[in-house]
């Protein structure tokens, strides 16, 4: 199957100047050699701590920011280095949500004017027509009508994201990357703006990105799951497995931290000592291992540690700090076998 969204060995790396002359003194590895793929219609949950960069990988396909090195290919075309003026009518096929939908809207302009802008500058149509797109992209999120001439301070914060929504499917887009467009509402609103994006996903054939802080909140939405830990993956795999046979230690640890519905029901909590790994100075071996002081962690030290099919479509890093002994018996023998698609 032909990949609506390739990702390969994608680096963004931001310097750390300082000094009299603002030299450039370190520089932080955001994201460091990640390889993607996202099907037309599937949904990708990309899941990690906060400061793990799966934003800043969401921003770089979207090319806000820059990359170092790798690529990205939208429906088999390379966009990587592109030009603003070549990627503007892309843009309409390529849509972002973004996590606080309270910056994400421009206080001063009308909701009208918010979901009218991306029409305007893609030219789509008359201003009579436009006003009855934005009258049907405000039924299509479930708001009424009226909201139209409102501003977005008068909205609570689920409404305003049901607005950034909006504005990203004006243009009929094929991907939107979402970037937490839940983590920063209440726990009641979450479940109903998900089941919006499931709708919206079904009636448009549309793919997402769905990057998340929380594996409880991608379980449902994600037909496969990658895990990302200080600028790497370390597991990817379809959703089902992810849940169901881990493999990772990061990966059984952000499990083992999801509630559980029945209080009575005894969790076998992993708690994670010590600190995540600055990405400006990273560890030389396993970055997991480090943080919880592994006892094998010096033999990581300058070692590569890959994605390997460990089982058909079920990618893990080779890792031996965080792989069961079979599981790291296996993989090692795979060191080479890199691409997870």
């Amino acid at each position: 199957m032909s990949q609506l969204l390739s990702v390969r060995d994608l680096k963004v790396h931001f310097p750390v100047r300082g000094g009299l002359l603002m030299r450039q003194q370190k520089v932080v590895k955001a994201v460091d050699g990640v390889s993607i793929d996202v099907a037309p219609g599937e949904t990708l949950g990309l899941v990690g701590e906060s400061g793990c960069g799966k934003s800043t990988l969401g921003k770089a396909i979207v090319r806000l920011v820059d990359t170092q090195a790798g690529s990205i290919a939208f429906e088999e075309r390379d966009i990587t280095h592109v030009s603003r003026r070549v990627i503007r009518p892309m843009r309409r096929d390529l849509q972002m949500i973004f996590q606080d939908p309270v910056e994400s809207l421009n206080a001063r302009h009308s909701v009208s004017e918010i979901l009218e802008e991306p029409l305007i500058v893609h030219r789509c149509g008359n201003r009579a027509e436009r006003k009855l797109k934005v009258a049907e992209l405000l039924d299509r999120v479930g708001l009424p009508a009226a909201s139209a001439e409102r501003y977005p301070f008068e909205f609570s914060g689920g409404q305003r994201q049901r607005i950034g929504i909006a504005r990203a499917i004006a243009l009929e887009p094929k991907l939107i990357i979402a970037d937490e467009p839940v983590s920063a509402l209440d726990v009641s609103v979450q479940s109903q703006v998900m089941n919006l994006l499931l709708e919206l996903q079904q009636d448009m054939g549309l793919s997402y990105l769905f990057i998340a802080h929380d594996l409880a909140v991608v379980k449902h939405i994600s037909d496969r799951v990658a895990v990302m830990y200080l600028g790497k993956l370390v597991e990817v795999a379809d959703a089902e497995t992810i849940y169901r046979n881990p493999k990772h230690a990061y990966t059984k640890a952000l499990l083992s931290a999801i509630p559980h519905p029945d209080p009575s029901r005894e969790v076998d909590r992993i708690l994670l000592e010590g600190d995540v790994p600055s990405p400006i100075d990273p560890p030389k071996g396993s970055a997991f291992g480090k943080r919880i002081s592994h006892p094998r962690y010096e033999e990581t030290v300058g070692m590569e540690m890959p994605l390997v099919e460990i089982e058909p479509r079920h990618w893990v890093a080779a890792d031996p700090c965080c792989l069961e002994k079979d599981d790291w018996e296996k993989a090692r023998g795979m060191v080479g076998n890199r691409d997870p698609d």
